[in-house]
């Protein structure tokens, strides 16, 4: 994986939102400086937003719950019980806890619930003028009202939102205009204009004093428009600890312990020091706790979680299994063969990371207008006090700086630069949760314009591994005897036909021979004693070894098996040809379906493969493919990807092996198979966990659906501010006499942000 650069220049202070100290790697929520990340949390040198922690796995995650024993602490649990060394009760380990974005969220909530607390009386007393039955006046005067709107207004404004106004001046000391930088400017002015009007009244003109000489104040729009900030950072906070809920969960696979055996005792140690080689009990409702292969014992296994598959699957020695799924009823022993960061788990968490930080192309159009916008709305702001105060109704100052406030106000872009990261967060996050991992934002956007998909064959579309196939019988045996037969010899061979010929016999039912004298013939077959006689399982070769002879028309069905792509073995006893067998790369159960929804979608469907002709016409015409080209090297795979990207295809690329990896690398979208080879994965931009097609059809839906999700959140962001901005402005004042005020701006603003949000989290429910 790609390693991020480091900031060095930027002087980090915790605000009281992150914990002190805090160890981890933290990225940017609005990717102002790209993948750039930093080594502690703080806020964004270039925005000034909260910087993120990346989730990673620990040795304790955040939120999990795991139970020591005060004498014997290496003793962890995760659940409550004895300790099995000295008896007593386990206690609950004082957990890393609440994560840093639960940190932040409550620490922006506590300003947020004062920041409310003050601006509703701000409100009400500013408001009063429009409700008769609300005479404060009887009460007090305006002179005083004024100083009660001061003191409440004044904490929300340093207390609640000072952080604002230090990303808004950061953001014009560097000329870098953003949400900041409208927010800083609108509410400070009308801030400092309410403190100038109530402290110097006389430094104003008459008509922007009332009857009593008390200058008319807007006390109540800066507390009221930075409390509605806060509602949205604090609903975004909330949001962003969602989006990655997705790689929690995967945090939270994991036992905190394991069961390791050494010297035939079973000793329970903490994860994370299980090392590769170590020999670990499992037992029945347990999590696996690394990447491993059964040694001893059979198991069911849920594997949903990972694969996103409802059926467990059958598991036996020699078979791998995966950290953080769960085991059925059964106990058994695995070795572990992949610990820490190596495991499918962390990897997983690893690419979900990586995608949740890195942004599509349609993000630079974001960037782009969020840049400029920001200047215009400066700009229309500027001409809208002008021409108010110029043509303006009386008092005219005021309604000029009402209204251009306003226009500061709504115009903020916070939401336009949401659009895009908060759809690749949760969108990658869901894909996870499927199966579908992409390693890199961009290929979500590629994936909806791929019109062309190359496929290799085994492993791909096929199991990559021989299965029976056919068996037939030639003399007096019938066909069951030959199939028993041909097991029975194979059954001392270690050769993975032998294997797949014994495993279709067991399969069927079928009760083996013991045989005598078994011989292995390089390049031929196998052979032994039945009854007495000579029994043989092999090719022609091994045939002309018995010098056993074939009558034409049983030649013949030996070669119209072998066009279709089976490999086809004589049994002979004796001198005679009792019958044949064959075994063949079965297509797996979902590749039809997968290709067929494809096709449906506009996506054409070729397979390029390094098998023979005929094995590759048959499966072609068996899928009803688009195209194939059979006899593949890795070289040949690349080029044809070249050349159908020359043609104007946008194409990608599906393999499991280390000869798809150059074309993985080449295709404008590489999906590697799961359970391929490591090197196919890493060329690849989206690894399929389960490793078969119908991953494909989810990438391309959580493609579509993304890129769509997208789109609506930038129609929220951008052309609901190009509406509201003019109507800020005032230009519907002359027709109707409407008005927008600067509070009403505020909530316009934030719901825009929020409608952003709740679109990018419907994608949660995909």
């Amino acid at each position: 994986m790609k390693k991020h650069a480091i900031s060095e220049s930027h002087s980090y202070h915790d605000h009281g939102v992150h914990g002190e100290h805090s160890q981890g790697t933290y990225y940017c929520p609005m990717h102002c400086e790209g993948d750039k990340t930093y080594d502690k949390p703080g806020d964004c040198p270039e925005c000034g937003m909260h910087l993120k922690k990346e989730e990673t796995q620990s040795k304790g995650p955040g939120g999990k719950k795991i139970y020591t024993c005060p004498m014997h602490p290496e003793v962890k649990k995760d659940h409550p019980g004895s300790c099995p060394k000295c008896g007593m009760d386990l206690v609950l380990e004082k957990a890393e806890d609440t994560s840093e974005e639960e940190k932040a969220y409550k620490k922006m909530a506590k300003r947020f619930w004062i920041a409310l607390a003050l601006s509703i009386p701000v409100f009400i007393i500013a408001m009063s003028e429009f409700f008769p039955f609300m005479d404060l006046d009887a009460v007090a005067s305006q002179k005083v009202w004024n100083w009660v709107q001061f003191i409440l207004a004044t904490p929300v404004v340093f207390y609640s939102s000072w952080e604002f106004f230090k990303r808004g001046w950061s953001s014009i000391r560097r000329w870098a205009p953003n949400m900041w930088t409208l927010i800083s400017i609108g509410v400070g002015a009308a801030y400092l204009f309410s403190v100038v009007g109530m402290f110097f009244p006389g430094l104003f003109p008459d008509h922007f004093k009332d009857v009593q000489g008390n200058v008319h104040l807007y006390f109540e729009a800066a507390a009221v428009i930075l409390t509605l900030v806060l509602l949205g950072q604090v609903l975004e906070l909330r949001a962003h600890s969602k989006t990655n809920s997705a790689i929690k969960a995967l945090l939270g696979l994991v036992p905190p312990v394991a069961r390791v055996i050494r010297n035939g005792e079973e000793e329970e140690i903490p994860l994370e020091e299980v090392q590769v080689g170590y020999l670990l009990r499992v037992k029945p409702g347990e999590k696996i706790p690394v990447d491993g292969i059964i040694t001893e014992g059979t198991a069911i296994i849920d594997e949903s979680m990972i694969t996103g598959e409802p059926m467990p699957a059958d598991k036996s020695e020699g078979d791998k299994v995966t950290g953080g799924t769960i085991n059925g009823k059964t106990s058994f022993i695995m070795k572990a063969e992949k610990v820490g960061s190596d495991t499918l788990l962390s990897q997983i968490i690893e690419m979900v990371n990586k995608a949740s930080r890195s942004r599509a192309p349609i993000q630079k159009l974001a960037d782009v207008v969020a840049k400029y916008f920001v200047q215009i709305v400066i700009g229309v702001a500027l001409l809208t006090f002008a021409i108010w105060a110029i043509w303006g109704p009386e008092p005219a100052f005021v309604y000029a700086f009402v209204n251009a406030v306003s226009v500061l106000i709504i115009a903020c872009p916070c939401a336009l630069g949401l659009a895009t990261p908060m759809s690749i967060m949760v969108g990658t996050g869901r894909g996870a949760q499927s199966g579908v991992l992409v390693k890199d934002a961009r290929a979500i956007e590629e994936m909806n314009k791929v019109d062309t998909l190359i496929i290799d064959k085994t492993g791909t579309i096929t199991e990559g591994k021989p299965a029976l196939k056919l068996y037939t019988s030639f003399g007096k045996l019938s066909d069951d005897d030959i199939l028993r037969l041909a097991a029975s010899v194979d059954s001392y061979s270690e050769h993975p036909v032998a294997e797949a010929i014994v495993r279709g016999a067991k399969e069927k039912g079928i009760v083996l021979e013991k045989l005598e004298n078994f011989e292995s013939v390089t390049g031929k077959g196998v052979k032994a004693v039945y009854h007495g006689k000579r029994i043989g399982l092999g090719n022609s070769r091994l045939k002309d070894d018995f010098r056993a002879d074939l009558e034409k028309e049983k030649e013949k069905q030996v070669i119209e098996w072998q066009l279709t792509g089976q490999t086809v073995m004589y049994l002979l006893i004796e001198n005679n040809v009792e019958g044949i067998i064959s075994v063949a790369d079965t297509i797996k159960p979902t590749s039809a379906k997968a290709i067929q929804a494809l096709q449906k979608m506009g996506v054409k469907v070729y397979m390029l493969t390094g098998d023979n002709e005929f094995t590759a016409k048959t499966v072609a015409g068996e899928l009803n493919l688009d195209g194939y080209q059979a006899d593949c090297l890795p070289e040949d795979k690349y080029k044809k990807v070249k050349e159908l990207q020359e043609k104007g295809r946008v194409v990608a690329m599906a393999g499991d092996g280390i000869n798809d990896a150059p074309a993985l690398e080449q295709a404008n979208v590489g999906i590697a198979m799961g359970t391929g080879t490591d090197i196919a994965m890493q060329s690849a931009e989206i690894t399929l966990v389960k490793g078969d097609l119908n991953g494909i059809v989810r990438a391309r839906e959580l493609s579509t659906k993304v890129m769509h999700n997208i789109k609506q959140n930038l129609f929220f962001a951008f052309v609901y501010n190009a509406i509201g901005v003019p109507i800020a402005a005032g230009i519907l004042f002359p027709f109707f006499g409407i008005l927008l005020s600067p509070i009403i701006a505020a909530a316009a603003m934030s719901f825009s942000s929020v409608s952003v949000i709740s679109n990018a989290l419907r994608l949660r429910k995909m």
